[in-house]
């Protein structure tokens, strides 16, 4: 699963970076394009073949070197170009504290909670916080921007970007 999860991030995020223009395939180390690619396509299947060819091989789970290291580079480069730009950073601060900001709110009002009528819980208690955190934690981002913008009259320009919220009166 490791390397089913590794291999579906890097090629995916690479493709949703070049459909924001935040990178392009021309853009990708020379070792990763003539290994595996510039399509999420070509690149999903190299590392697909390289994982099939290593486990017939030697009937343990990897991925042939050649194809191992260009994927170790791939990611690489996704962190360096992708993940760790200021924009992303910010992105992400802005998740957590909306995301804390709503478990907060939960916590102090577990009667909110869909769960609370079969685990009524006490605001503040471990049951409490236990019972917010799942809850937000299986909010879609829409479902979690609206909640935040509806019960905490969250600043919209604090949202995260790029989630369409889809609330009336925009």
């Amino acid at each position: 699963m490791s390397w089913a999860d590794r291999i579906a991030y890097v090629c995916h995020d690479f493709e949703d970076a070049v459909d924001a223009g935040i990178v392009s395939p021309a853009d990708l180390p020379h070792l990763v394009s003539t290994r595996c690619g510039t399509t999420r396509r070509e690149q999903l299947n190299a590392f697909i073949n390289g994982m099939v060819l290593a486990t017939a091989h030697t009937g343990r789970i990897g991925m042939v070197p050649d194809t191992a290291e260009a994927l170790a580079l791939f990611r690489q480069f996704n962190y360096e170009r992708i993940y760790h730009r200021d924009e992303s950073r910010a992105q992400a601060q802005s998740v957590i504290d909306m995301l804390r900001a709503l478990v907060d709110h939960y916590v102090q009002h577990p009667q909110l909670l869909p769960s609370f009528e079969d685990t009524p819980c006490d605001p503040h208690s471990a049951t409490a916080t236990h019972e917010a955190v799942a809850y937000v934690g299986g909010m879609t981002d829409r479902f979690a921007c609206r909640q935040a913008v509806i019960l905490l009259d969250y600043p919209r320009h604090r949202l995260p970007q790029g989630i369409d919220t889809l609330l009336s009166g925009e």
